[in-house]
């Protein structure tokens, strides 16, 4: 009893929607909560839209699912407090905070398209050049590059990302669209020093999937995982099944998220700036990995084993043409402006001689 009397406490405290979860009920809400139709008594499993599995089977750390709420979906992230779950919901400005980033990601996108459109008709006229410093000097601006149009487009399709449901899916098998990427993806991470292994299932698995989307969530998953391990150190990721449930694991050796930092990892980016790990980013990246789970009928489960790093549970539903989360294709635009994504994706943590120009083009 003390211990509920000092989580409600904490939760009249707030100011998002929050409430707490015992025994797969609400047992207290916030008034931000009760203000959202949530109320004492109500079963978890009538407001979630996906997470069910994951959450039954929640063993701790952070996981984030989506609620629909009066025909609404609301992003949630779910942490363990002994006995009781606290449910703490997407504040709704988490919308306009992301249309700012967008807005902002639209005026800086045009001149720096414009100055990698310049280097990329400039590069190939100094291929003859024989001074290495020179040639070092321009993989060191293709990277800045690279670097810039991933800021730039995370800031852009946040907004995008967060508005469910997903269009343009299509029939993948995902066991070999997966092992794809990570074959890829190692030799990548091998140029890092890092070793990065993949355990797939042994047979296909087809499912309504974007194909586009589900990488780009892996590889910032994967660029994250690089990010905090040394040099020397290995990634293990692994695909399971476990019924209609499809989980993507992948954890790094290295140091795992500061203690103050995971219970706002899902929407860093609403951070104050402050003196801190410059690796930790701001957090656009797992916006986009927890918006394709969802897109995908899943969730993302972070976990953080006693000196074992981080370990990130993507969870992706089986689905079929008939699911009603699924819309016909639609015209796709090219983020990365037809250049490689891995590399797009990877370059915070790939070392710059990869982008020396005749390499990348």
């Amino acid at each position: 009893m003390e211990q509920q009397d000092t989580l409600t406490g904490m939760l009249d405290l707030m100011m998002c929607p929050a409430f707490c979860v015992k025994g797969g009920a609400i047992v207290y809400a916030n008034r931000p909560a009760q203000a959202c139709m949530l109320a004492d008594g109500t079963p978890v499993s009538q407001i979630l839209f996906t997470g069910a599995e994951e959450y039954a089977a929640f063993p701790g750390g952070c996981l984030y699912l989506t609620l629909r709420l009066g025909g609404a979906y609301r992003g949630a992230s779910v942490t363990r407090m002994g006995e009781f779950d606290i449910f703490v919901l997407e504040p709704t400005d988490d919308l306009a905070a992301l249309q700012g980033l967008a807005l902002a990601a639209q005026e800086l996108r045009t001149p720096l398209s414009n100055v990698m459109t310049v280097t990329d008709k400039l590069f190939p006229q100094l291929e003859d050049v024989t001074d290495p410093n020179a040639e070092e000097q321009m993989a060191r601006i293709n990277k800045g590059l690279f670097q810039l149009l991933r800021i730039v487009s995370n800031m852009s399709d946040a907004l995008h990302y967060s508005q469910l449901p997903s269009q343009g899916q299509e029939v993948v098998d995902i066991c070999d669209y997966l092992e794809e990427l990570f074959r890829a993806t190692a030799e990548l991470a091998r140029e890092a020093g890092i070793t990065l292994r993949f355990q797939n299932l042994n047979a296909p698995v087809y499912s309504l999937a974007d194909p586009d989307k589900l990488q780009r969530a892996v590889s910032n998953i994967l660029s994250n995982a690089m990010k905090f391990t040394p040099k020397g150190g290995a990634i293990d990721a692994k695909l399971s099944r476990r019924g209609n449930m499809l989980y993507l694991t992948i954890q790094d050796s290295g140091s795992c998220v500061p203690e103050n930092l995971r219970g706002s990892i899902f929407s860093r980016y609403q951070r104050s700036p402050e003196l801190e790990d410059s690796r930790n980013g701001i957090g656009l990246g797992m916006v986009l990995v927890r918006c394709t789970a969802a897109m995908h009928g899943g969730t993302v489960l972070l976990e953080y084993p006693e000196n074992s790093g981080t370990r990130v549970t993507m969870t992706l539903a089986i689905r079929q043409k008939t699911d009603p989360m699924v819309q016909s294709p639609s015209f796709r635009v090219d983020y990365a402006g037809e250049r490689d994504h891995r590399l797009l994706e990877l370059s915070d943590v790939l070392p710059h001689a990869l982008y020396k120009p005749n390499k990348i083009n």
